[in-house]
């Protein structure tokens, strides 16, 4: 294993033959895996593990905390700290005041799904280690890669390099770690 290299990486012709490695890797009992598509895969994201449950949850907590602000600063502002009777109505009226709590509620909850899926994400990237692997820039277009990373448990370099041929991969190359 080199101190320098962020992984090994796999090239794979059809999409049928990225699923059958990340089966045979998990299998294998490799769990730091990363694997790369020139289109969405459905169930590529569950033979990862990948879970994006998080992401409705701060939806929620962002929608629910902006409604209720923007809520209690109409009644605020309405009912007590300037209270101005117009028309008869009353000082507290609620009914006025759920549309705007409404609007801001969904812009919150947009605004934090968006920053909440950057942090997960950890985008924008502008460099990836995968990036200078050799013939990489086809994972864009008509190719399928999968990469166990370094920091597997199980990872060394001679047996990642013999689990993979025995996929028989179109490329077997060594990623490159970042500086």
């Amino acid at each position: 294993m080199t101190q320098h290299s962020y992984g090994i990486m796999a090239e794979f012709k059809t999409p049928e033959a990225l699923m059958e490695a990340v089966r045979a890797a998990k299998r294998a009992g490799y769990t730091r895996l990363d694997a790369f598509s020139p289109f969405p895969l459905s169930d590529l994201a569950k033979e990862l593990g990948v879970r994006t449950s998080v992401i409705p949850w701060i939806a929620l907590v962002a929608g629910l905390t902006g409604g209720v602000i923007q809520y209690a600063s109409q009644y605020w502002m309405n009912a007590i700290d300037y209270p101005l009777n117009v028309g008869g109505r009353p000082l507290h009226s609620w009914p006025a005041f759920i549309p705007a709590s409404l609007i801001v509620a969904i812009l919150w909850a947009g605004a934090a799904t968006l920053i909440g899926l950057l942090l997960i994400l950890r985008l924008p990237r502008l460099h990836h280690p995968v990036f200078a692997t050799p013939g990489f820039a086809r994972a864009s277009e008509d190719r399928f890669f999968l990469c166990i990373l370094q920091d597997d448990p199980l990872y060394d370099d001679a047996a990642v390099h013999a689990f993979f041929g025995a996929l028989s991969p179109l490329a077997v190359q060594e990623v490159p770690a970042c500086d």
